[in-house]
């Protein structure tokens, strides 16, 4: 799993199993970092012709499958059923029919040997949905205690399960966008969101942030960044003139808004993703609302979604739906993702 934070890959090595209801056991687990000139290459290929795009996908799945090989030569792995991959998404714009993953190519089952699952969200375009979100069908499967669930990725993502239906969509950009400021002064991300903390708010800017069309929008709803590049860095520039500290606290203390506007009273909300870790977000979070947000051990913070990937290629090979309706928006459940062997 990569995500669009860009902090690197996740990779972890899940054991499923099915008795009366769906189990598993996480066996070894590692994130690989992003070098610079990876981070940079990500971001160029955002604005690249298609034939550097071309060329970036080979290389992206030549590193992929080097990154999973020395996991599995490191870890000792064996009797591995297949690799179930995300890949690193470069375009998500579902009002035009496009998503795009980097890796997911069938060289990548022959330079690891391994049988591949991937590209598990252009089925779903095709078929009229959003091709996202698709953690929850691993929430409603593994995670039965919750009744709801929050993503603090690149974006901010929830599912809601209930007996009669599963919903889920994307709330705001975290991250992504949290990151982009911490790099003005140099850093890769907030640490635990002491400059946040730090700062003061800016209120026309916190009003303007809460104004935007898309947060009105009825789920099925979800963001790219094409839309936080449309969107929020043009009202962030626009306010350039204060602090990072003053811009982090605004964002921060936005984001926490939003998600205590999409929980109800006496929620029992798991919490994963690396803003998970950031404790000024967090505390604002609690602030905002009256559900109980539970933050897990730091193995579920941080591999959650590479686990449940791993659960959707379960699905896949099973020829079982992996893709809810209820929650893409699109036409009716189903199986998505391409099988490739070595």
């Amino acid at each position: 799993m990569s995500g669009t934070s860009l902090d690197g890959i996740d990779l972890t090595c899940v054991n499923f199993r099915l008795d009366k209801f769906w189990n598993f056991n996480v066996e070894a687990t590692k994130t690989i970092s992003y070098s610079k000139e990876w981070i940079t290459r990500l971001e160029e290929l955002f604005h690249a012709t298609k034939e550097s795009i071309e060329a970036g996908d080979e290389s992206y799945t030549l590193f992929l499958a080097e990154s999973i090989n020395s996991f599995v030569k490191e870890y000792r792995l064996s009797e591995i059923d297949a690799i179930c991959s995300h890949g690193h998404t470069l375009f998500h714009d579902p009002k035009k029919g496009l998503t795009f993953q980097l890796g997911n190519r069938k060289i990548l089952a022959t330079l690891t040997g391994l049988n591949v699952v991937c590209d598990f969200r252009v089925q779903d375009i095709k078929l009229g949905g959003q091709g996202a979100p698709l953690v929850p069908i691993g929430d409603k499967f593994l995670f039965r205690k919750y009744e709801a669930f929050l993503n603090l990725g690149g974006f901010s993502n929830v599912s809601k399960i209930s007996e009669k239906t599963t919903i889920a969509y994307d709330i705001c950009a975290v991250n992504i966008v949290l990151n982009f400021l911490a790099k003005k002064k140099g850093k890769l991300y907030d640490l635990n969101g002491d400059m946040a903390k730090k700062g003061k708010l800016i209120s026309p800017l916190f009003n303007e942030l809460e104004s935007f069309e898309y947060y009105q929008k009825i789920p099925p709803k979800s963001l790219g960044v094409e839309w936080v590049n449309s969107k929020i860095l043009p009202l962030l520039e626009k306010y350039s003139s204060n602090s990072v500290e003053n811009l982090l606290n605004t964002y921060t203390i936005h984001i926490a808004s939003l998600i205590g506007k999409n929980f109800e009273y006496g929620q029992n909300v798991l919490v994963t993703g690396g803003g998970a870790k950031n404790n000024f977000l967090i505390k604002k979070i609690r602030e905002n609302q009256f559900a109980n947000f539970i933050v897990p051990s730091e193995v579920i913070i941080d591999y959650k979604e590479s686990i449940i990937f791993g659960f959707l290629g379960v699905l896949r090979l099973r020829n079982e739906v992996n893709c809810l309706a209820s929650v893409t928006g699109c036409v009716r459940d189903h199986s998505s993702g391409n099988i490739f062997t070595p």
